[in-house]
């Protein structure tokens, strides 16, 4: 059993772009979703992924993740996850010796960058770079799951 904690921003300028590898197309989409957890599929490269996360929208969740092969990941999404998919190409920036993942969406959800670190504490402090924006780790609208269900260009 993993525990993330993780918290997100907003962006609020694009300098973050010059220090960024290069992205990784993400398709994901939710086989299950209840007041207990979360299950998702998700492809991203040449790699995929069955993900069981607990409901909980706080900072610190329960995760497991397990690698699968990309057909099953594939026929999985098409045949038994619901649709919008969610579709985003994620980045990594290194600052400040922490690691953030910054993901651009597309589709559904175009419009919408999102920077998310993870950290080993909850209350652990670290240095913000100038290109983040505001923090909404506690807002249920920008989780993937939710994202899934109430795109961005809905709002």
């Amino acid at each position: 059993m993993g525990k993330e904690i993780e918290r997100k921003f907003l962006i609020k300028s694009g300098s973050w772009r010059q220090h960024a590898s290069e992205g990784i197309c993400y398709r994901q989409g939710y086989l299950a979703n209840n007041d207990r957890c979360s299950i998702r599929v998700r492809m991203g490269g040449n790699q995929a992924f069955l993900n069981l996360k607990s409901a909980t929208l706080t900072v610190t969740r329960t995760e497991f993740d397990y690698a699968i092969p990309l057909k099953d990941a594939q026929l999985l999404l098409e045949h038994f996850c619901p649709r919008p998919h969610i579709e985003k190409i994620r980045y990594t920036v290194r600052f400040a010796g922490y690691r953030w993942e910054i993901d651009v969406f597309e589709g559904e959800n175009k419009g919408l960058i999102i920077a998310e670190i993870e950290l080993r504490d909850v209350n652990e402090s670290f240095p913000r770079p100038d290109w983040l924006g505001e923090e909404v780790s506690d807002d249920p609208r920008y989780y993937n799951v939710c994202l899934a269900k109430h795109p961005f260009k809905d709002w």
